[in-house]
């Protein structure tokens, strides 16, 4: 036994000797230049090509590497043999991924490539003004020397676009406001937010089925028309007004729309702005993919239509006159010293500000669409206007189906017909029409029998008001053809006062020339 630990001994110490004689014969210098060497031949005669992807670059993170992370945990993930789960800060999903030293092979247009991403110890750390994380994390992508062109050109923007896909579905939508009086945020930000939690859809918005595919398409060609838009020279922007009577779902059809396209909304409170060089800045600070909403903007500040306020102004006025270049605004100190002019609005919505971003949706609602100015509703400006209607029929079997569960096919054929004569009588709103099914709804039944009274009774007050001012319209009518028939019946003598003085003054004239 002492001879085995003896021979071991001097072995170790004929190693150690060796290495000794090795370091001085070959330097670490010496090591490194032949094994850089050695590498640049093996890279020489590889078809393969590595690209390292590391989560900080500097003292930044790197973007591109949160993007592929983010990419590897969609669907391509399920290839992985060891994956990893993770749930971000507003999220609403659970998210997997590659777990440490994990490979995994994706495609793209035909090509395979590798992913490994490679988890490392970081050696101790020099001074740093922003500590950095203990462990090294980063991405290889291994490819074919042949394919570099294509995974650098095409590739790689892709992945960026699915990542930024993939976070706008998992992350929680936001909803912001402008700050009260134009004051920020702990962050320096003029829009405050909370999470965005409305469940409208189209599905369980109530609106005539054609009018809302068309509105559907609509918004799914802007959302896709980036290269439209730029081949076009047309800023990446689109205009909706939503106008109709109160309670017909404008807020609804907001939300339904932020929800279709996974958007953020900016609701913008106009009162709050205090002058035009502050709506652009608010502006500035809202994110693509986002809508920007005005609601009931004939209520919020006085943008009235000038061509009604010119005809009530019966003095002449000048082009310069402020408003007649910017609508009618009140002054300084009216309206809490708001100054935003009908100018600034529509440079906000339609001038150079309105494309500092990108892929963002103007979204105006008003009560009253006969209150606005002409300057604010043409194209580019509100390209599209929906006229949000009373409940129709198909309207209203959407909300039969959302609220009782129940089909055309679930009712009795003679209450259909019953409903489908009364419903356009009625105008009644979609709000109305949900709250008489919401009382009612533990009795299904009662909910149908109850609108049906409630619709019967709305048509028939409607039809009595139509009546009566139908009669006194013809009354005044009939009124007014009796005057003019009593005027033309009436004899030249007996109708005009002026007649005696005229006469009086011509005899006088007739004396003076004598």
């Amino acid at each position: 036994m002492k001879e085995y630990w003896t021979s071991l001994a001097s072995l170790l110490g004929v190693l150690a000797f060796c290495q000794s004689l090795l370091q001085v014969i070959f330097p670490p210098e010496l090591r490194f230049a032949c094994l850089k060497v050695f590498n640049r031949v093996f890279n020489l005669f590889s078809s393969y090509c590595y690209f390292d992807i590391t989560e900080i670059d500097g003292v930044n993170t790197n973007e591109l590497y949160n993007a592929v992370q983010l990419y590897l945990s969609s669907s391509v993930s399920t290839n992985g043999s060891r994956l990893s789960l993770t749930r971000a800060l507003n999220s609403s999903a659970i998210t997997f991924g590659l777990s440490n030293n994990d490979c995994i092979v994706d495609t793209f247009n035909g090509v395979s490539v590798v992913w490994e991403h490679v988890v490392t110890q970081r050696q101790a750390q020099t001074f740093s003004w922003r500590p950095l994380p203990e462990e090294k994390r980063g991405f290889t992508l291994r490819i074919r020397k042949r394919d570099k062109s294509l995974i650098l050109d095409s590739y790689l923007d892709y992945v960026m676009e699915k990542a930024n896909e993939i976070r706008r579905k998992n992350q929680d939508r936001l909803l912001y406001t402008n700050s009260r009086g134009g004051s920020l945020d702990s962050r320096g930000h003029p829009w405050e937010s909370v999470p965005f939690k409305h469940p409208s859809t189209f599905d369980t918005l109530a609106m005539d089925p054609v009018k809302k595919r068309e509105i559907m398409e609509d918004l799914k060609d802007f959302a896709n028309g980036q290269s439209f838009y730029q081949k076009t020279g047309r800023a990446w922007k689109r205009g909706y007004l939503l106008y109709g009577p109160p309670g017909t779902g404008k807020s609804s059809m907001i939300a339904a729309m932020a929800n279709y396209l996974s958007y953020d909304i900016y609701d913008l409170e106009l009162t709050e702005v205090h002058n035009n060089s502050e709506l652009r800045k608010l502006l500035m600070k809202t994110s693509s993919k986002s809508i920007i909403v005005i609601e009931d903007i004939d209520c919020s500040i006085n943008l009235t239509n000038r061509k009604k306020n010119n005809n009530n102004n019966t003095s002449t006025r000048n082009y310069y006159d402020p408003e007649m270049r910017c609508g009618s605004v009140p002054g300084p100190g009216e309206d809490g010293g708001n100054s935003i002019t009908l100018s600034g609005l529509l440079n906000f919505t339609d001038g150079l500000w309105s494309c500092c971003g990108s892929e963002r949706i103007f979204v105006f609602t008003t009560n009253h669409i006969e209150k606005l100015d002409s300057a604010l509703l043409r194209c580019g400006r509100m390209d599209m206007h929906i006229f949000m209607s009373y409940c129709s029929y198909p309207a209203l079997m959407i909300l039969m189906k959302n609220y009782l569960g129940y089909d055309e096919s679930d009712l009795d054929a003679d209450v259909l017909k019953q409903v489908a004569e009364v419903v356009d009588k009625a105008e009644m709103t979609p709000a109305d029409i949900s709250e008489v099914l919401i009382k009612n709804r533990r009795c299904k039944p009662k909910a149908v029998s109850e609108l049906l009274e409630a619709l019967k009774t709305r048509a028939n007050r409607n039809l009595l008001q139509n009546g009566i001012l139908r009669e006194k319209i013809s009354e005044d009518i009939m009124e007014d053809e009796e005057q003019e028939k009593r005027a033309l019946e009436s004899p030249p003598n007996e109708g005009s006062e002026f007649e005696e003085p005229c006469k009086k003054q011509e005899e006088e004239d007739e004396e003076k020339m004598k």
